[in-house]
C-alpha cells in the first residue's frame, strides 16, 4: 500500500516553507551572510514547487508538470548558488537561470513533453547535477576548518545520487501512468527522501554558518587588530604549548623597536602604526616554517622559534635586525627604523625550570636590557638552559 502522494507533497511544502522562512530569519540578523538568503529563498521556492505538483490533476498539466518541475530545478539550483556564496563565490544566477530555460524549452518539444522517461532523466539529472555541484564547493573550501563541512557534502552527494538512480531506472523501468499520476512509488519515496534531506541539509548549513561565526571571533581574538600578527594571548598560548612538548630545544626572541615614541612624536601616531604593520610583515615572512611570533603589547613583539641552537638563533635573530633597518619610505627620508633583540635558549630537552614561558620571557627581557643600554639596534642572548642530565 502506497502513502498518499499527494499529503506527502503538502507535507514537504509546508516543511520546506518553513526551513527557507528559518533561513531568512537568520540572514535577516547576519545579514552579512548572503548565503543564508539565497538558501531561504532557494527553500521556499522548493516549497512553491511542491504546491504546484501537489495539485497535478486540479490545475493544468502544463503548469503541474513543466512549471512545477521548472521551478524545482530552480530551487535546486539556488542551493548550489547559495553554497558558493558561502564560499566567498560568486552565486552565477546565470547558470541557474540556463538550465531551468533548458527544461522550459524542452517541454515546449512534443516528443519530450509526452515521454515520461525523458522528463524523468532531464529533470534528475540536471537536480542532482546542482547537489553534485554544491557538494563541490564545500570539498574545494576543506582548508577552512569546519567541520559540519563534511556531513554536508556527504548528505549533498547521497542526495545527487538518489536523483541520478532515477536516470538508468527510467531506462530499464519506466515509470507506469495510471489515472493518478501522484500515486507513484517514485514520487512517494522522492517525497520522503526530499523531507529528510530538507532537515538535514537545513541543519548542517545552520551548523556551518555558526562554525565560520565563531571561528571568526576565536580568530579575531587571536589576531592584533593592527599588524594582524598573534595577540599576547593567543602567543602565550600557543608559546606554552610548544615548551609543554619539551621535545626540542626553543630560543624566544624579545624585539623591541628603537626610539618608538620619538617616531610617533615626529612623524605622527599614523606613521608609527604603519612601521609597526611594516615590523610585522617583514618579519613574519622571513620568520621559519613553524615559528610562534606575535605582538606583547606597544612596540614590544616576541617570537619562539623550535629546533635551532643558541648560536643558530643568534643569527637568525641579527638577520631579521638587519632586514628591519632596511625599511625605509622614501617620502620620510628622516625616519629610521632599528630594533633591538633580546634571546632566551634552551638545549635539547627542556629543563623543568626552562618549561615556563614567564621563565624564559624574564631571562630574554635581561638581555633585550642589555641590547637597549649598549646602543639598541643589537642582538643579545641570555645563557642558555642546559639540557637535563
Amino acid at each position: 500500500m502506497l502513502l498518499d502522494a499527494s499529503t506527502l507533497l503538502l507535507v514537504t511544502m509546508l516543511l520546506t516553507f518553513m526551513v527557507g522562512s528559518l533561513f531568512l530569519l537568520s540572514w535577516s540578523q547576519a545579514r552579512h551572510v548572503h548565503a543564508l538568503a539565497i538558501w531561504g529563498v532557494a527553500h521556499i521556492t522548493g516549497a512553491l514547487a511542491s504546491a504546484l505538483l501537489a495539485l497535478r490533476g486540479v490545475i493544468p498539466d502544463w503548469v503541474s508538470i513543466g512549471v512545477a518541475n521548472g521551478v524545482m530545478i530552480g530551487a535546486y539550483g539556488l542551493i548550489w548558488a547559495g553554497t558558493r556564496a558561502f564560499e566567498g563565490r560568486g552565486a552565477r544566477p546565470a547558470v541557474v537561470a540556463v538550465a531551468v530555460a533548458l527544461w522550459c524549452v524542452a517541454c515546449f518539444i512534443p516528443a519530450f513533453y509526452a515521454s515520461l522517461p525523458a522528463r524523468v532523466i532531464l529533470a534528475s539529472g540536471l537536480a542532482g547535477g546542482f547537489c553534485l555541484l554544491a557538494a563541490r564547493e564545500f570539498w574545494r573550501a576543506r582548508a577552512e576548518p569546519l567541520m559540519s563541512r563534511y556531513p554536508g557534502i556527504a548528505l549533498l552527494l547521497l542526495y545527487a545520487a538518489a536523483y541520478w538512480i532515477r536516470v538508468p531506472l527510467a531506462l530499464v523501468s519506466p515509470p507506469q501512468t495510471g489515472p493518478n499520476s501522484l500515486q507513484s512509488p517514485w514520487l512517494t519515496i522522492l517525497c520522503l527522501v526530499g523531507m529528510l534531506f530538507t532537515l538535514a541539509i537545513a541543519f548542517v548549513f545552520m551548523s556551518l554558518t555558526k562554525e565560520r561565526a565563531e571561528h571568526l571571533q576565536r580568530r579575531a581574538a587571536d589576531t592584533d587588530a593592527l599588524t594582524g600578527v598573534l595577540s599576547r594571548r593567543a602567543f602565550v598560548s600557543r608559546a606554552e604549548a610548544v615548551l609543554a612538548h619539551g621535545g626540542s630545544a626553543v630560543t624566544l626572541l624579545l624585539f623591541d623597536l628603537d626610539h618608538f615614541k620619538r617616531i610617533n612624536d615626529v612623524h605622527g601616531h599614523a606613521v608609527g602604526d604603519g612601521v609597526l604593520v611594516g615590523f610585522c610583515h617583514t618579519v613574519a615572512h622571513l620568520l621559519p616554517e613553524g615559528a610562534v611570533f606575535g605582538r606583547m603589547g606597544g612596540e614590544e613583539f616576541a617570537c619562539l622559534l623550535e629546533g635551532p641552537t643558541p648560536d643558530e638563533a643568534l643569527a637568525q635573530a641579527e638577520f631579521l635586525r638587519r632586514a628591519v633597518a632596511r625599511i625605509a619610505v622614501p617620502e620620510l627620508s628622516r625616519l629610521t627604523v632599528s630594533v633591538s633583540i633580546g634571546l632566551a635558549s634552551t638545549e635539547g630537552r627542556l629543563a623543568p625550570a626552562a618549561r615556563s614561558l614567564d621563565a624564559l620571557l624574564s631571562l630574554a627581557d635581561a638581555a633585550l636590557y642589555r641590547a637597549k643600554r649598549t646602543g639598541r639596534g643589537r642582538s643579545e642572548s641570555a645563557p642558555p638552559v642546559r639540557r637535563v642530565a
